[in-house]
């Protein structure tokens, strides 16, 4: 695959993280907004987006949610906006892909396949929670199953097709690579596919360049030149891995969805923090990166003004 300018994706809040974990968190429509556009004045091209109750920070799946502050990051940045389609892991994909189907974005999120999708050990970490739903949230994580199975694949993939809306493919073990592949072969997904690698959650693969290799190779082989691929790391992992896949030829995903920290023991203050950061080492080590309308391009995006919001 030739070498190409590298996508920088911020994942700007997420379903795993809870308000009392880090002040930075947004989770009003304006905290999202605001921090959603300085990522892309930061060098974000892509902003992947969950939205939260705003009374608590609880995740919300609710369009109306959405609709708080999706016009206005359009309004205020070219960035592609990719909206979430895992949402809580108790909902049905009827539900999770809800937003999606209301909004029509340019990118979508699709989980390709089911796991033990855990985050139970951060309940210990916090002796006291802001909002009395949080504790419970992380602790019962360990009792979850993130179902995708090839019938909610399938499900979301027909009902979004009318669209014309790109998936970010989350892989988050080299089993989900062979669940996109058949999907691929049935004809669900056209090529250039965008897979995203996930390392470090607990119940997929661990946060190793050793695995960053493999997956990649893994790819190579099923996919050929058919696919555009990305990196994302979780907690401690993040920058490491990120920078790894940039001289691999792959690019970066960052944001205080997948990390609240910007270095070992502190904290970031913002996603334009973490953004500015993977800019600099991507940029510091030879690699150019891509602008929304490029990243477009390269990822064969319908475009900014095809969507409803």
């Amino acid at each position: 695959m030739a070498k190409q300018k590298t996508i920088i994706t911020c994942a700007i809040t997420g379903a795993i993280h809870t308000p009392t974990m880090s002040d930075a968190l947004p989770y009003t429509p304006d905290d999202i907004a605001r921090q959603a556009i300085d990522a892309a004045e930061a060098g974000a091209s892509i902003l992947h987006l969950h939205a939260r109750r705003p009374t608590d920070g609880g995740v919300s799946i609710d369009p109306k949610d959405f609709s708080a502050f999706l016009p206005r990051i359009k309004q205020a940045t070219n960035a592609v906006i990719n909206i979430s389609t895992g949402g809580s892991l108790k909902n049905t994909i009827e539900e999770r892909i809800a937003p999606a189907l209301a909004f029509s974005p340019e990118m979508c999120s699709m989980n390709m396949g089911s796991m033990n999708f855990s985050f139970h050990p951060l309940a210990q970490r916090y002796e006291a929670f802001k909002f009395d739903w949080e504790k419970d949230y992380i602790a019962n994580s360990d009792t979850y199953i993130f179902r995708n199975t090839f019938a909610d694949i399938g499900n979301a993939a027909t009902q979004l097709a009318p669209h014309g809306t790109k998936f970010e493919h989350e892989c988050y073990d080299v089993g989900h690579l062979y669940n996109l592949k058949f999907c691929m072969d049935i004809g669900l997904f056209k090529a250039p596919i965008f897979i995203q690698f996930i390392f470090g959650i607990l119940g997929g693969i661990g946060p190793e360049v050793d695995n960053l290799i493999f997956m990649k190779r893994t790819a190579d082989r099923l996919f050929g030149k058919d696919y555009r691929w990305s990196v994302l790391g979780a907690g401690g992992a993040q920058m490491s891995l990120a920078s790894t896949a940039s001289q691999m030829g792959g690019n970066v995903r960052v944001g205080l969805e997948d990390s609240l920290f910007i270095e070992r023991g502190k904290l970031a203050t913002s996603n334009a923090q973490q953004v500015a950061k993977i800019r600099r080492i991507v940029e510091d080590l030879g690699c150019t990166v891509a602008s929304p309308e490029e990243a477009r391009e390269i990822l064969a995006l319908k475009g900014g003004d095809n969507v409803n919001f």
